[in-house]
């Protein structure tokens, strides 16, 4: 399902869709024009036809798309049927939020590991999930193989827990450490998250409206 030539724009718009239409199949609408799907997301009904034609396109002239299965079919273009296996590495306030409070499993991960140095965290379950010792990690991927790492980080630690995992297997970084963590190989990705950046885009919006 993966098409090298789609730009990366177009990829970034695809979890709105499918966020937008999960909500619209739990509400029971079986089917949706572009044009009642663009209103509802303010956008226009040609970004979302030409957005969705760089996949083959999926709606028919005239009764508009299947709301359910443009959702799988969006689903498996982001890989959200594959339920990868993945860790966090870092308990501290925004870790635990994370773990406690983002829903892995409805973007196909499965969170199955979390990890942490201070000895007072060994034990506690977060989800149902026992916190490790970070010198348990090693074993513990060899056992699971997680293709992902959620790292809530000092930036110090970040760039060494990295080359851990990518010896380990890992080929998918989350990135929340106050720092630009640089792929290693084409074969690694990762995402940087920088909550400062949306919020100063935040003020930048409201400057001229006081």
């Amino acid at each position: 399902m993966k098409n090298s030539q789609v730009s990366t724009a177009v990829i970034r718009r695809l979890p709105r869709y499918y966020r937008y239409l999960t909500d619209l199949s739990i509400a029971g609408v079986l089917k949706i024009s572009s044009k009642a799907l663009a209103d509802k997301m303010g956008v226009t009904a040609s970004q979302i036809r030409q957005d969705l034609n760089c996949f083959g396109g999926f709606g028919q002239q005239g009764y508009g798309y299947n709301v359910e299965l443009l959702r799988q079919e969006i689903g498996a273009i982001l890989g959200v049927d594959k339920n990868y296996n993945a860790v966090l590495i870092g308990v501290g306030n925004l870790g635990h939020a994370i773990a406690n409070h983002v829903k892995f499993e409805k973007r196909g991960i499965k969170l199955v590991g979390i990890f942490d140095i201070d000895e007072k965290l060994m034990g506690q379950e977060i989800k149902g999930i026992k916190v490790k010792h970070i010198s348990e990690l090693d074993e513990f991927c060899k056992e699971y193989q997680p293709k992902i790492a959620v790292l809530t980080l000092a930036k110090a630690e970040t760039e060494k827990m990295m080359k851990q995992l990518c010896d380990l297997g890992v080929i998918g970084f989350w990135n929340f450490a106050n720092m630009e963590l640089k792929a290693p190989s084409d074969d690694i990705t990762v995402v940087n998250v920088h909550l400062g950046d949306s919020l100063m885009t935040l003020c930048y919006d409201i400057k001229d409206k006081i």
